[in-house]
């Protein structure tokens, strides 16, 4: 289960950085470089969402999904490999041998 989530987990991981980088920026342009476009509010003008914008979000989400299943997957306690086995009877420590002078 948890070696089928990791690999789910980098297949998400690769297309989100492929959707991330296939995406034009804010300030693309050459107006953008050199400080044009001042109309713009604080944090630039709202655009009709697009594919990309959408695929971009939908692969962040399950990103996020994925990091918490395995996070919790892996964070719970394991049973041992001695649970099964009885325990042994304890030995008694060996007495030191005196010391000859």
């Amino acid at each position: 289960m948890t070696v089928l989530l990791v690999i789910l987990h980098i297949i998400i991981s690769v297309f989100l950085i492929l959707v991330v980088l296939v995406q034009q920026g804010k300030g693309a342009d050459l107006a953008g470089a050199f400080g044009g476009g001042g109309s713009q509010t604080a944090f630039g003008a709202r655009g009709a969402t697009t594919l990309l914008h959408k695929l971009t979000t939908g692969f962040f989400i399950a990103f996020i999904l994925t990091s918490l299943a395995i996070g919790i997957l892996l964070g719970r306690p394991r049973g041992s490999v001695m649970a099964g086995q009885p325990a042994a009877a304890p030995t008694a420590p060996a007495t030191p041998a005196p010391a000859s002078k």
